[in-house]
């Protein structure tokens, strides 16, 4: 045989070796995760449940919080802390139905 055909063959079986263990190795991957997330038991889905719940639970806060900033901003215009260091209003900033940390 000729050096470059049996280079070519042992690159051809090491790239189809390289392949079968990636393929094996990505079923065992996928199988680990499976384990951590893939039915409605697993611990990933009572964490996403979990924070699903809070999500729903805090939903109407938005208004009150942004209400809650807007006195303290009325407050604070006449006021500044001593020191100069910021105020309600420089860290919150309520737009529409949602409030932006700064």
């Amino acid at each position: 045989m000729d050096a470059f055909v049996l280079l070519t063959l042992i690159s051809v079986i090491g790239a189809a070796a390289l392949f079968l263990a990636l393929a094996v190795y990505l079923r065992l991957i996928v199988r680990e995760l499976q384990a951590i997330g893939g039915t409605p038991t697993s611990f990933l889905a009572k964490i996403r449940f979990g924070l699903r719940a809070i999500e729903t639970a805090t939903v109407f806060c938005t208004s009150g919080v942004c209400d809650l900033v807007d006195r303290i901003d009325r407050y604070a215009r006449g006021v500044r802390p001593i020191g100069g260091g910021p105020v309600a209003s420089d860290l919150v900033r309520c737009t529409g139905d949602t409030d932006q940390r700064a």
